[in-house]
Parts: C-alpha cells; sequence; structure tokens
C-alpha cells in the first residue's frame, strides 16, 4: 500500500469516524443523568477542569446547531475542530498563503506547550473573566 494510499484511506476512516460521532452527538445527549458516555477522570479526582472538560457537551450542542453553548461548553476544544483539520491539510501539503501566519502558530510545540497548561489554569480560576471558560 503506497503513501498516498494510506492517506487516502485514513481521511476516509476520519470521515466515517466523524459521521458516527455527529449521530452519537444527535441521539445521546450528555447532560442526561445515567448517560452512557464517558465522564472527564481529571476532573473525577481532582475536581478541576481539564482542558477537554466539556468537549463532550459542546459536541453535543454542535450536533443539534447551537454554537454558542458549544462555545461556553469548551472554546478551546471548538477551535481545535477547525484548526485540526487545517493542521492536517498543511502538513499534507495544503498550504494558502493567507493562513501562512496562523500555521506558524499553530505547528510550533512551544505554542501548545504554553496554551494547554495556561487554558487549564485560568477556566479554574473563581473570578470573572476566567469563570466564562469553565463548562457551565
Amino acid at each position: 500500500m503506497t503513501e498516498r494510499t494510506f492517506a487516502t484511506w485514513l481521511l476516509v476512516a476520519a470521515a466515517l469516524a466523524a459521521a458516527a460521532a455527529a449521530v452519537l452527538f444527535r441521539h445521546v445527549d450528555p447532560n442526561a443523568p445515567g448517560n452512557p458516555l464517558p465522564v472527564c477522570v481529571f476532573y473525577a479526582v481532582t475536581e478541576l477542569y481539564c482542558a477537554g472538560c466539556g468537549i463532550t457537551r459542546a459536541l453535543h450542542a454542535l450536533a443539534h446547531g447551537d454554537l454558542l453553548r458549544a462555545l461556553h461548553m469548551n472554546p478551546l476544544g471548538v477551535f481545535m475542530l477547525v484548526a485540526g483539520p487545517l493542521m492536517l491539510l498543511h502538513v499534507r501539503g495544503w498550504r494558502p498563503e493567507a493562513l501562512q501566519p496562523l500555521m506558524r502558530v499553530l505547528l510550533s510545540g512551544k505554542f501548545w506547550l504554553v496554551l494547554l497548561p495556561g487554558y487549564m489554569v485560568l477556566r479554574n480560576l473563581p473570578w470573572w473573566p476566567f469563570t466564562l471558560l469553565a463548562p457551565g
């Protein structure tokens, strides 16, 4: 199997997984008690929000067309739903000139080493405006 064929199958698998997730989040409400979706282990142990806390509820909100609710649950997670595929396309060779400055930042390891722990700390601070980062 060539690298190009493998990449094509990987893209097809990702598209099918995304479609399955959309169907799941359309029909399963993570806000309902007793739902089958897993809870955040980090939050269950520490009672602190991790960088991913709220992403399940954000995906549920997006599956129902509620972008504002999704942003309220996890703004970084919603951003990553756009940035992730753009970074993947960039790595695979799609490089529009207008996106080059953004890609230089997003593909920098230092950026993520600062952003993720910083986001995690800020969303746990009990003062406004940081309380806006905590999942509601």
